[in-house]
């Protein structure tokens, strides 16, 4: 079974750095703030586990996750200066994540192709 589900997920995994979660929390509320912005965005939001924390966000497509990673990428290299980023995987199908590898490669990201599914 094959899909037709455009979707692209980010996985990104952060350890805070000690004493820095506050700090962290803070600039997290501000990407979910300019995030809520934009038209492809399907779900974004942060998980904590003490000191871990993990992005949970989609995009409707390859184009409106790289229009997200401009968007916020000065808020990232903000985040990057409390946090150490651990992981961070992409998910979608083979035509999408093909048009991300190159912009995404930067982060170390590694990619997951979607091969069969739906999405409601």
């Amino acid at each position: 079974m094959g899909t037709t589900d455009t979707t692209c997920s980010i996985h990104p995994y952060f350890q805070v750095h000690e004493g820095r979660l506050a700090d962290f929390k803070a600039v997290a509320e501000r990407m979910i703030a300019e995030t809520g912005t934009e038209p492809g965005c399907i779900y974004y939001g942060f998980s904590y586990d003490g000191y871990q924390a993990f992005c949970r966000e989609a995009y409707a497509n390859a184009d409106a996750l790289l229009a997200h990673a401009g968007h916020v990428g000065p808020l990232l290299q903000e985040a990057l200066t409390v946090s150490d980023l651990v992981k961070m995987e992409i998910h979608g199908a083979a035509d999408q994540i093909d048009k991300l590898r190159g912009p995404m490669a930067p982060l170390g990201a590694q990619f997951y192709v979607l091969e069969s599914g739906f999405r409601r």
